[in-house]
């Protein structure tokens, strides 16, 4: 099994920035991508960004495109999100998840391991 735990949510004004953590830890060598998921009330879970465990690869939706900003170390077991230009519209809970695909791909199904989740408000 493998555990995600998620940490640097919170409360931000729209232009600012917050830098989001997600910390595994049990069996982390059979993960191979770690992605940012985000799902606002009313909405669907969505995909936010993604990392090769190896850093080889990386996506993101066309939304955080040029404003968040995904890393890992490997040392740590940790992946994080620095989003900068926040916008209300970024407002919701944010997953992190992990798989063993081959690549950073967009569908919620194809990870097996989730955090809790972490709010993110952005206020006007």
């Amino acid at each position: 099994q493998v555990q995600l735990i998620e940490s640097g949510g919170g409360l931000v004004q729209a232009g600012g920035s917050l830098r989001l953590s997600c910390a595994a830890s049990g069996r982390t060598f059979s993960i191979y991508v770690m992605t940012w998921f985000r799902q606002a009330p009313g909405k669907e879970r969505e995909f936010v960004a993604g990392i090769k465990w190896s850093g080889t690869s990386t996506n993101y939706a066309d939304s955080v495109k040029g404003r968040f900003t995904i890393s890992r170390d490997n040392a740590r077991n940790t992946v994080y999100l620095q989003m900068n230009s926040l916008k209300p519209e970024d407002t919701a809970v944010y997953y992190c998840a992990a798989g063993r695909g081959a690549a950073v791909t967009t569908g919620s199904t194809e990870y097996r391991y989730w955090g809790q989740g972490t709010q993110v408000t952005v206020s006007s």
